[in-house]
């Protein structure tokens, strides 16, 4: 009988990733040609048709809506194969991190020193992702868990809750509302908020505050990153919500900035580790989990709120 081949798998699951064989082509390395053959050859062994061609590109048919999820999970399989060959063989295993720019600087460099103590063979390929494709990348195979804001918007993905950490108000230190030592919500009555690009939970959760307090969200300054909002911030252009560990790490007292809380608000953010519900090292993740709270606890208890295991 015959059968898909792997490569034909990989194929197919790119172009779908793409919605293009000659997008899926190019981040492969390959001919357009080639992979149109190769999926001609799927579609002939399946006797199915799995894209419909045209001029936007390709969408998958119902057959191939079907069939998606099923050569994922075969890809994610193999792919396991080869990392528990690769374990018993050489002891060594290595898993992709897919994390946002607003986590990562500031958590990772405390924890992965000590979890790689504790899992000497483990290896972790980190790579920053912007929060709009992160999920849609762990779902597609491009990671194998992610570091983001939880909770994710798939049912495919599965995860533990990390940790909760505090959004505080930066304004600069000339701000007239920098002369008082407690600020409560009605204080932002027509203040201009920055935030972050579309895509970000913490821009939601600003919306979200100016909409309660009639604050007003600058639309036409909208931050490619934290730092980028700081230094909007320092100029006067408007006042931010930041994360604490960005504020720890960032902010110094001796700065052109003032930090301070809402009385009587709690803004917050619960971060934790995610992965595809399918994924067979799923029970190693709840561990790896486990590990990164106790890190967490003795590295950043002072700043943030360890939260124990979902449910």
């Amino acid at each position: 009988m015959n059968r898909p081949s792997v490569r034909q798998l990989e194929y197919f699951v790119a172009i779908s990733r793409f919605g293009s064989f000659r997008r899926a082509a190019e981040e492969l390395d390959i001919s357009q040609p080639t992979i149109t053959a190769q999926l001609a050859q799927m579609e002939k062994t399946l006797s199915v048709v799995l894209f419909e061609r045209g001029r936007g590109g390709a969408t998958l048919t119902p057959a191939g809506r079907r069939l998606l999820p099923i050569a994922r999970r075969i890809l994610e399989e193999l792919d396991n194969l080869m990392a528990t060959a690769g374990v018993a063989s050489s002891g060594a295993a290595v898993y992709r991190l897919g994390v946002k720019s607003t986590l990562g600087p500031y958590i990772l460099p405390r924890i992965l020193p000590a979890v790689h103590a504790r899992y000497r063979d483990l290896k972790l390929y980190v790579r920053e992702e912007p929060p709009s494709r992160l999920e849609a990348s762990l779902e597609s195979g491009e990671f194998d868990l992610v570091l983001t804001a939880l909770p994710t918007n798939s049912g495919e993905l599965d995860g533990e809750q990390l940790l909760r950490e505090d959004i505080k108000l930066v304004l600069p230190a000339d701000h007239p509302l920098a002369r008082k030592e407690v600020l409560r919500g009605s204080d932002l009555a027509g203040a201009q908020l920055l935030t972050p690009q579309e895509g970000h939970k913490l821009t939601r959760m600003v919306e979200q505050i100016a909409a309660r307090f009639g604050a007003q969200v600058l639309r036409d300054y909208e931050g490619t990153s934290l730092d980028a909002l700081r230094l909007m911030v320092v100029m006067g252009m408007g006042l931010a919500f930041l994360p604490a560990l960005y504020i720890r790490s960032e902010i110094k007292a001796d700065s052109a900035l003032v930090v301070r809380d809402i009385e009587g608000e709690s803004f917050a953010r619960i971060v934790g580790l995610a992965w595809r519900s399918t994924s067979p090292a799923r029970v190693f993740y709840r561990q790896l989990a486990q590990d990164m709270r106790e890190v967490l606890r003795e590295e950043l208890g002072d700043v943030i709120q360890v939260l124990e295991r979902n449910g």
